[in-house]
């Protein structure tokens, strides 16, 4: 592999470029292992869904996507947003998983029996932690509302919290009128876009309480066993949620993640006609994911991959490092030039935190969806005390 380095700053970015050229016969990693699917990859048909939506969230690379910024209506794929905002409220200390709710009298007259739920009476005193489960797993509809209600007052309130937080992390394209997607004439809306970004940011920040409330097989509360309808948990080699939807409005919807080795990829699927063309649908889909493209690795888990300045620090540089091995999805036989941009709003102002995410790598190569990975900071950069200041003064005006 050859490689080069070119560096070009512009007026509010500051933009590193390297220019990576792989040889027609680079070496390519072995790939993960994977269980044999008995199925046959491909792309779902425009006829059975309109919206379809495949990335591979461990470098931002798009492997497909139709009508991804249309908007619709997502029904219970809802709760994924009332989930990311309860792990987000646990996180901060704010909401206890052992923390007791109540079926209150509003929430009973509203939510008693509607749609998929927990079979929760009124009065009854609920751990948070079971929400969650009954939220994740069996789309509990009076959960969902208990939860809402018992954090923030009333279900407007949290409402209120979960469009906030979606705006918050960039989901531009959506807007939430329920915490559990039930048919409101449309005002609760979403896109494909939105709801990768959605899982993207859940699993990336959440990882323990991902893995700990969501992908269970089931769920049994009160003695009431009920079955987790995901398409692809328990179904297909490393799927591990997150969730399904279905009204008449809506269709039949999924937002759905899988992971093999180093790769973790996302699927969106809505409006598709029924239940059984999307469980055929997403199995297809996600295998052509995994099994369509040559995986090429570029760089090792902490490996330096460029430097970003730092202003009124105790250093002037900070190293750019990912958080895990960098990797893109090739179409098979792609030998084209690969290249990499780095892009940071610079120079970054201490202090800044080893780990702290302060820049994006971008791999773009004709033919190919671009990768994006983002890169952190290798080590703390505190801010410069009166001598370092004097050292960085003087360092500006010498040659090196």
């Amino acid at each position: 592999m050859e490689s080069g380095v070119t560096k070009a700053v512009f007026s509010l970015i500051a933009r590193l470029a390297l220019v990576l050229t792989l040889a027609a016969g680079a070496a390519v990693p072995a790939a993960a292992q994977r269980n044999p699917a008995p199925l046959t990859p491909e792309l779902p048909p425009a006829a059975s869904a309109p919206v379809a939506m495949l990335v591979d969230v461990s470098n931002g690379q798009v492997l497909h996507a139709r009508n991804p910024q249309r908007r619709f209506v997502p029904a219970s794929v809802t709760k994924v947003m009332t989930l990311y905002l309860a792990f987000e409220l646990i996180a901060e200390g704010r909401l206890d998983p052992d923390r007791m709710m109540v079926m209150s009298p509003a929430v009973f007259r509203d939510w008693r029996r509607k749609g998929s739920n927990m079979f929760l009476n009124l009065g009854d005193q609920v751990l948070v932690r079971d929400l969650l489960m009954g939220i994740a797993n069996v789309s509990a509809n009076d959960g969902a509302a208990v939860l809402a209600e018992g954090f923030s007052g009333s279900v407007p309130a949290w409402t209120d919290a979960m469009n906030a937080k979606a705006s918050a992390i960039g989901m531009t394209g959506s807007y939430f009128a329920s915490p559990n997607g039930w048919p409101d004439e449309g005002r609760t809306f979403t896109t494909a876009a939105d709801l990768v970004l959605l899982a993207r940011t859940m699993i990336r920040q959440h990882p323990t309480l991902f893995r700990q409330y969501i992908g269970h097989p089931g769920f049994i509360y009160n003695g009431i066993a009920q079955v987790n309808h995901d398409p692809l948990t328990g179904r297909f080699p490393g799927a591990d949620g997150i969730k399904t939807g279905f009204t008449n409005e809506a269709g039949f919807n999924y937002l759905g993640t899988a992971r093999r080795g180093d790769q973790r990829l996302v699927m969106v699927l809505a409006g598709v006609p029924d239940g059984r063309t999307r469980a055929q649908l997403a199995r297809r889909y996600m295998e052509w994911g995994f099994t369509a493209f040559e995986r090429r690795r570029l760089y090792p888990r902490g490996a330096v991959i460029g430097e970003a300045r730092v202003q009124n620090g105790a250093a002037r540089k900070v190293a750019l490092v990912p958080e895990s091995a960098v990797a893109i999805n090739l179409p098979q036989g792609h030998r084209a030039p690969l290249t990499a941009t780095i892009d940071y709003d610079g120079p970054l102002k201490a202090p800044v935190m080893a780990g702290q995410e302060v820049a994006m790598l971008s791999i773009t190569s004709p033919g190919m969806a671009p990768a994006r990975i983002p890169l952190v900071a290798r080590e703390d950069v505190a801010l410069a005390g009166p001598l370092d200041r004097l050292v960085n003064g003087l360092a500006g005006w010498l040659p090196w």
